[in-house]
């Protein structure tokens, strides 16, 4: 078969797939032959053009197309919109942009584009708001991710490098099996988090890796409280520990081995500062509180005997410590990384192959990049400088909204919030990333305007006043590469444009012109110039180091491009540091691992001191809530969808249970509540509360509910502050606290919450279905479009 037969060549952040569109207007979709474990997400790209979910032309909000920026908008998500065309519906964005730089200042407009969206380098979301918001004179920008907020503040501190970077600091494969006995996670390594991986993923190898590691024979530890959270092929012992207890186990790990006399001493000595301080915290010495292996049984309810036998056998032979990015995101969530490196660091492996440290692991291609890194810079469209110096800890949306002119902390900086007048927000979906939803969606009334590119009708477009509809990347030519990976894949249009659906770039380039900015934003350069334009700079980067890339043309009309022939095997900064200390020293102020940071200690905050240190939570199955709300929520990513992407496709809809979001809950425990599998359930807590379908489960401890993020927010009552959630989105009920005064970031794995079985009629989604349009003076209902 010819390619034309076989479909179009797409890249997505789960993979590349070959794409075509039927004679009946249905889409195909295959993987392409290079992976051998294609992604199952692959499958709902065939519903890409679902009318029931596309939004077909521009919108503005029934009030503030009559009001403009004196509407109500505490309407938003209750009133209809208005269909417009695109002349009148930049008009009146233009007006709002201008108007709120004019009301407060650029500071006044927050420039919003958390998500994934397109894997493409030119039609990247981020690049393109930002790019556009800063040609306007500037915004109020964020800092960090809801991934890896604690550790991408933290990490820099101790090791000296961007968290990112530091999770690339992996042996290879092969390393690990010559080399490692032993491998202890901590909360895991899923390889549901494998399948996705920013800028695309040009082969999966999650089994292949963990295969290897099977038949090596090497030990594999999970401590977790789910036992299914490593790969089945390499029969992890489970160590189930209460939720949020990592840092007590580390700190009677580290007890032991320094109480026996196991750890490195020359190791901590050489390599490190400030060991000697944690030492006498962690024996007691500093505070009275010895952190024994009984004292760490008290909070983990992991038995003593079984954590000082596992750090005896840690020190006995070469071993790797896993952390997963969901250890860190809950109270105190630096301390898990930051203890975490300071075990490894007692242990004496980190820059030997084969040991130290997985920092993600189990997360997109980090532990798998096998040294073949990309050593130039893929083109990307240039955002320039912002002009407005303010901004906020991503995960701190809410309080900025809320608090105007509040003050915060934010790594050893005082900061204030400010006044926000306008967000625009372009590819990402808030109403899916953010906790403690019902608080948001009332702080999301504060600004006086709300500007949305959406590709489908998700919470966020309908809580819009202005609502620009997005084309999706199957109907827009690109291409996609980044440092994480070691492929380039074209990304050929497939589709026509959905209705009257426009790219970003096509958006901004109208809003550009009317705001006095268009050659500046455009340079002159159309969608198609700018991702040849793109490319070309990747192709001279790549010769800059002695990598040949073909032509566009030659490129852009093959298959994808496997780069790792072309790639030497990397040398990591950990391996030279360890090899030379004083030659090679990391970017930190002592050139060393900075077990204790004189520079965090100096910030003076109560709640992250200068070295590793366990902190009672809030939220745990510990404190004294628990009493009455027993169950320790746990919300992961999903298998079936990235994030919130194709919620509506096929994968995920498989899986849900009655229309809702499956959530796991321990097999006695659902006894003891009269829950059977497929019930549907109501979890509640004091901030909301939602529904999810039942099944039941041996792989969690009791006490402990899991449910998937990325279920499209669906209320039953607009009107009720905390209304039930009736599709499953369990940051209904998740903390929306920092972790802590120095990183800010997400606590959504520290949540407390009840469950009972739900009985009554199930309410229908609505969140599937369009919400009311007013065309031409007239409505059209949602029943009227699902039934086209």
């Amino acid at each position: 078969m010819t390619r034309a037969t076989q479909g179009f060549l797409t890249a997505t952040h789960w993979g590349n797939y070959l794409t075509r569109q039927e004679s009946d207007g249905s889409i195909t979709v295959s993987p392409v032959s290079q992976d051998s474990e294609p992604s199952p997400i692959g499958r709902s790209l065939a519903s890409t053009q679902d009318e029931s979910c596309r939004i077909s032309q521009p919108m503005i909000r029934q009030g503030y197309y009559e009001h403009r920026r004196n509407s109500d908008t505490t309407q938003r998500g209750k009133e209809p919109f208005i269909a417009v065309s695109w002349d009148e519906a930049l008009d009146i964005a233009a007006e709002a942009l201008t108007a709120a730089k004019d009301a407060k200042g650029n500071n006044s407009i927050y420039g919003g584009s958390y998500g994934w969206a397109s894997a493409g380098r030119f039609h990247h979301a981020q690049s393109q708001v930002h790019r556009f918001l800063r040609g306007f004179g500037g915004y109020t920008d964020s800092k960090d991710t809801y991934s890896y907020a604690a550790a991408e503040v933290l990490i820099p501190h101790i090791l000296g490098m961007n968290a990112f970077q530091a999770g690339m600091e992996v042996s290879t494969t092969e390393e690990v099996v010559k080399h490692c006995k032993r491998i202890v996670y901590f909360g895991g390594a899923a390889t549901r988090n494998m399948q996705v991986n920013p800028g695309g993923t040009g082969a999966h190898d999650a089994s292949q890796h963990f295969g290897a590691i099977a038949n090596a024979g090497i030990d594999v530890v999970n401590i977790s409280p789910i036992r299914d959270d490593v790969n089945s092929m390499v029969r992890a012992r489970w160590f189930s520990c209460r939720p949020n207890s990592d840092v007590a186990i580390m700190l009677a790990m580290t007890y032991t081995l320094i109480d026996e006399g196991l750890y490195d001493k020359d190791f901590v000595t050489r390599y490190c500062v400030g060991f000697d301080v944690y030492a006498d915290y962690v024996m007691g010495k500093s505070d009275g509180i010895p952190k024994d292996p009984k004292w760490a049984e008290g909070k983990s309810e992991v038995p003593a005997n079984e954590i000082a036998t596992l750090a005896r056998l840690m020190a006995a032979d070469r071993c790797m410590i896993g952390l997963s990015f969901s250890v860190q995101r809950a109270e105190h969530g630096e301390q898990t990384y930051w203890a975490g490196i300071a075990l490894a660091s007692a242990l004496g492996y980190i820059g030997l192959p084969g040991g130290g440290l997985v920092l993600g692991a189990g997360v997109g291609k980090m532990s798998t990049m096998q040294r073949k890194m990309v050593p130039f810079s893929v083109g990307s469209l240039p955002q320039g400088k912002n002009a407005v110096s303010d901004f906020i800890p991503l995960a701190r949306v809410t309080d900025m909204l809320e608090s105007p002119g509040g003050k915060f902390t934010y790594n050893g900086e005082d900061r204030t919030y400010p006044d926000i007048d306008l967000v625009y927000w372009v590819g990402g979906n808030p109403f899916h990333h953010h906790q403690d939803i019902n608080r948001f969606r009332r702080a999301w009334s504060h600004p006086k305007t709300i500007i949305t590119h959406e590709i489908n009708w998700t919470t966020t477009a309908r809580f819009a006043d202005i609502v620009f509809p997005s084309s999706s990347p199957l109907e827009r030519e690109d291409f996609a590469g980044g440092s994480m990976d070691n492929w380039l894949t074209p990304m050929r249009r497939s589709l026509g444009t959905y209705r009257d659906s426009r790219d970003d770039y096509s958006i901004f380039s109208g809003l550009a012109e009317r705001l006095g900015f268009f050659d500046q934003f455009t340079e002159g350069r159309d969608a198609g110039q700018w991702v040849r334009h793109l490319y070309d700079v990747t192709q001279k980067n790549a010769a800059a180091v002695g990598v040949t890339l073909p032509s566009f043309d030659e490129f852009n009309d093959g298959p994808p491009l496997d780069l790792r022939p072309l790639l030497t095997d990397s040398e990591q900064v950990l391996e030279r540091f360890r090899a030379d200390p004083v030659g090679n020293p990391l970017a930190t102020p002592s050139g060393k691992i900075e077990i204790f940071s004189q520079t965090i200690s100096d910030f003076g905050y109560g709640d992250c001191v200068g070295h590793p240190a366990w902190y009672d939570k809030t939220e745990w199955l510990g404190s004294p809530l628990a009493q009455s709300y027993p169950f320790h929520l746990l919300s992961n990513q999903p298998a079936t969808r990235l994030h919130s992407q194709f919620d509506h496709g096929i994968t995920s809809q498989e899986s849900k249970i009655q229309d809702r979001e499956p959530m796991r809950i321990n097999i006695e425990d659902a006894r003891v509540r009269g829950i059977q599998k497929g019930d549907i359930v109501r979890v509640f807590n004091t901030r909301g509360s939602f529904l999810a379908g039942a099944i039941l489960s041996e792989d969690l401890r009791q006490g402990v509910v899991q449910i998937a993020t990325g279920a499209w927010y669906d209320m039953l009552d607009i009107n009720d502050p905390l209304s039930l959630e009736i599709h499953g989105n369990p940051n209904a009920v998740t903390n929306d606290i920092g972790t802590s005064s120095l990183a800010q970031g997400p606590s959504a794995n520290s949540c407390l919450v009840d469950i009972e079985k739900y009985v009554g009629p199930l309410p229908p989604l609505k969140v599937f279905t369009p919400p009311e349009i007013i065309e031409n003076g007239h409505s059209r209902s949602p029943k009227m479009v699902s039934e086209r």
